[in-house]
C-alpha cells in the first residue's frame, strides 16, 4: 500500500513538472513574440513609396514573422511622425527637398538607414524616337543631333506651337508646383523664350498623355517631366543634357540640371532597439529610379495595386532583394509568392 501512494505521488509530482513546463515553454513562446513590435511604415500620398512600403512588409511578414501595417501621412506628417515614433519607418523620403531632415538627422531625432536610390533625374524630356527613328514603324529621325537643352533653338520647327506658328512650344510643369516657376526662369536663362513659348499642361495627366503620344506615335514634343515614375518606365524618353550642376549655376537662373536628390529609408531613433534584425535588413534596401519607374509602370500596364506591384517586383527580380536578406528568410519569401 505504501509502495503504490509512493509512486501514486511519483506520476502526482510528475505530471506537475510537466504542466509547469509546459507553462512555462508557453509563457516563453508569449513572450518572445510579444517582443516583436508590428512595425509602422509611413504609407505617402503617392505610388512609389507605397511600392517600396509592400515590398520591405512583404519580406517582413513572411521571411521574419513580425506584424506590419501602414499610416496615411503626407511629407511633412512623415517627418514629424517618425521623430515621435508614431511611425517606425520612412522607406522613400526625398531628403534634400526638406531642411528639417538634415537638422533632424544631425539632433538624432531619428536615423538614416540607407539610400534607396539616388539616380532620380527631371528636365525637359523628347521621344527618343524623334532622335533616333524607328525603322520597325518607318519612322526616319526627325533630330538627330538633338543631344542637349542648348540644341533646341534649331529645332524650334519642329516644336511648332499650334496655336502660335512663328515659335515653337515647350510643354511645363504642373501649375502650383516649384518646377513650374523654377522652368519659367530657366527658359528665359537659356535664352529659349525667343524660339519657344512656355506652355502650362494644366495637370500631371495632359502632360504625360502628350509625351505618351510623342512616344507611340513618332510625334515631337519636347516637355517637363521626371523619374521614378510609370511614364518613364513605359515609354522611352530621353532627358535632355543640361550643364553639371552646381550650387553656383542653380542659383544663378538655374541654369543648370536639376540638383538629383538622395532618397533615403529613415527610422525612429528607438526603432533599431526593438527590431534590430530589420533594421539590418533595411541598411541593404537599394533600388534604382529606373527599377522603381519599371514597377509603376507595371501597375499602369495591368491596373494593378501597389502591392500587387511588389509581389510582381519580388518574383521578376530575385536578383535585386536577395542578398538583402539571409538564405533562410529568401527561401520563405519565395515559398509566400508561389
Amino acid at each position: 500500500m505504501i509502495f503504490l501512494r509512493k509512486n501514486g505521488f511519483v506520476w502526482v509530482l510528475l505530471a506537475i513538472l510537466l504542466v509547469s513546463f509546459l507553462a512555462v515553454g508557453a509563457a516563453c513562446a508569449k513572450k518572445e513574440t510579444a517582443q516583436k513590435p508590428t512595425v509602422i511604415f509611413g504609407d505617402g500620398n503617392w505610388d512609389s513609396i507605397q511600392f517600396h512600403n509592400y515590398v520591405a512588409r512583404i519580406i517582413l511578414e513572411n521571411g521574419y514573422g513580425y506584424k506590419t501595417d501602414a499610416v496615411p501621412s503626407s511629407t511633412p506628417v512623415l517627418l514629424e511622425s517618425v521623430k515621435r515614433g508614431d511611425i517606425h519607418v520612412a522607406m522613400e523620403f526625398w531628403s534634400d527637398m526638406h531642411p528639417a531632415y538634415a537638422e533632424g538627422l544631425k539632433n538624432g531625432e531619428f536615423m538614416e538607414l540607407g539610400v534607396n536610390f539616388d539616380d532620380n533625374a527631371q528636365g525637359l524630356y523628347v521621344p527618343t524616337v524623334i532622335i533616333k527613328g524607328d525603322p520597325a514603324k518607318g519612322i526616319e529621325p526627325l533630330a538627330p543631333d538633338l543631344k542637349s537643352i542648348s540644341d533646341l533653338p534649331k529645332y524650334w520647327k519642329l516644336f511648332k506651337d499650334p496655336e502660335d506658328p512663328t515659335k515653337g512650344r515647350i510643354l511645363g510643369s504642373i501649375p502650383g508646383w516649384v518646377t513650374d516657376e523654377q522652368l519659367r526662369v530657366k527658359v528665359k536663362t537659356y535664352g529659349l523664350d525667343k524660339t519657344f513659348n512656355y506652355f502650362s499642361p494644366g495637370s500631371d495627366t495632359a502632360l504625360a498623355s502628350a509625351l505618351a503620344q510623342g512616344a507611340t506615335e513618332g510625334k515631337p514634343v519636347v516637355g517637363y517631366y521626371w523619374e521614378p515614375t510609370w511614364l518613364i518606365g513605359k515609354y522611352d524618353l530621353t532627358l535632355l543634357d543640361d550643364f553639371e550642376y552646381t550650387e553656383e549655376r542653380w542659383e544663378d537662373g538655374y541654369h543648370c540640371e536639376f540638383p538629383q536628390t538622395k532618397v533615403t529609408v529613415m527610422c525612429s531613433k528607438d526603432f533599431p532597439a526593438k527590431a534590430p534584425d530589420v533594421v539590418e535588413f533595411l541598411k541593404k534596401y537599394k533600388t534604382s529610379s529606373a527599377l522603381t519607374s519599371e514597377a509603376l509602370a507595371y501597375m499602369f500596364d495591368n491596373k494593378a495595386s501597389t502591392e500587387d506591384a511588389a509581389r510582381w517586383f519580388l518574383k521578376q527580380h530575385e536578383e535585386v532583394w536577395t542578398p538583402w536578406v539571409s538564405k533562410d528568410v529568401a527561401d520563405k519569401v519565395k515559398q509566400a509568392l508561389k
